[in-house]
């Protein structure tokens, strides 16, 4: 069952509940995200609710404090996507604006989840903090839970391998390229998408062709050369591939580029809309004196990419197996 999306609380009013609401910003969807949507889905169909999510667009801290803005792990579309792969079948996507911002945390309780969205109960994280300057926290969800009359449901951090899952954490690990470990940490891999544009056409020329996206606004793109898997969105077809992200130093670029040389043919008709999952870091971006030297390192990337897939393969992964 699809989603139904509201874009303002005027939407969704009326339209919404009885719900079982999780809140949060759910940058990622990462396994802590995804524990909590479990747990708040399941008391939904126990309770004949709506398994519902309330996120916000932009991120509060757009608002708040622009100059600790994050970049963001997935665009908002994806976000959605994903909420709704694990099982969200409301979602309120809230416009965060001053006005949100300076609400107090009981406005913010009887405004919009009681008013609003006939909220039944609210699922969070421990360290959940809400209201004008982040004044309330779990404590003053439990009050007014009492008062209003919802459950609340408080998760502890969920932890891979004795590290704490957190948004911030996956962040680190992309920036610097580690998106194995970004990968653990979201139980699925790191991916950008969006429409294939048209590159400079100095990848044909002189080295290989790829397949260029252009990058997000606010996105985060791990820089550096990748083992990734390629996928269209309209037909499913899908590629091993090897992906460049970065600002191609040999040609004296300075604008950042993803570009993706596919490791087996491409028939039929050249993808309009693609996705490139992050699998294995190769190498960082470096300069070459000339263009044929940068081809013969592209090519020896592909060997390892290669390998790489033979290995999945002997082992009985397929392509879309892991994570």
């Amino acid at each position: 069952m699809s989603a139904t999306v509201f874009r303002s609380l005027e939407q969704a009013r009326g339209r919404f509940g009885p719900c079982a609401v999780a809140i949060g910003n759910f940058d990622g969807v990462h396994r802590g995200h995804q524990a909590l949507l479990d747990a708040s889905v399941r008391f939904a169909k126990s309770c004949q609710l709506y398994p519902a999510v309330l996120t916000f667009d932009p991120h509060p801290a757009a608002i708040v404090a622009p100059e600790r803005l994050p970049q963001a792990i997935c665009t908002l579309d994806e976000r959605i996507g994903l909420l709704q792969k694990y099982g969200a079948e409301r979602i309120l996507v809230l416009p965060f604006t001053t006005e949100v911002a300076h609400m107090t945390p009981r406005e913010f309780i009887s405004q919009i989840l009681v008013n609003a969205l006939e909220t039944k109960a609210v699922f969070v994280g421990e360290n959940f903090r809400f209201g004008y300057r982040q004044s309330g926290n779990t404590d003053t969800l439990r009050e007014l839970g009492l008062q209003f009359g919802f459950e609340r449901k408080f998760l502890e951090p969920i932890t891979v391998r004795g590290e704490i899952v957190s948004s911030s954490a996956i962040r680190r690990y992309l920036a610097a390229g580690d998106v194995t470990r970004a990968g653990r940490l979201l139980n699925r891999c790191f991916f950008v998408e969006g429409p294939v544009v048209r590159g400079r056409g100095i990848g044909a020329k002189q080295t290989v062709p790829t397949l260029n996206l252009q990058p997000v606004s606010g996105q985060i793109v791990p820089r550096g050369i990748y083992i990734t898997e390629t996928t269209e969105a309209r037909t499913g077809r899908c590629w091993p591939s090897v992906t460049s992200c970065g600002t191609n130093p040999t040609f004296g670029e300075s604008e950042l580029t993803i570009e993706t040389f596919l490791l087996s043919p491409l028939t039929g008709e050249s993808p309009q809309e693609i996705r490139v999952k992050f699998r294995r870091f190769l190498r960082l971006e470096e300069r070459f004196p000339t263009a044929a030297e940068l081809k013969a390192q592209i090519l020896r990337d592909v060997v390892r990419a290669q390998s790489y897939w033979r290995r999945m393969e002997r082992f009985g992964h397929s392509a879309a197996s892991i994570y």
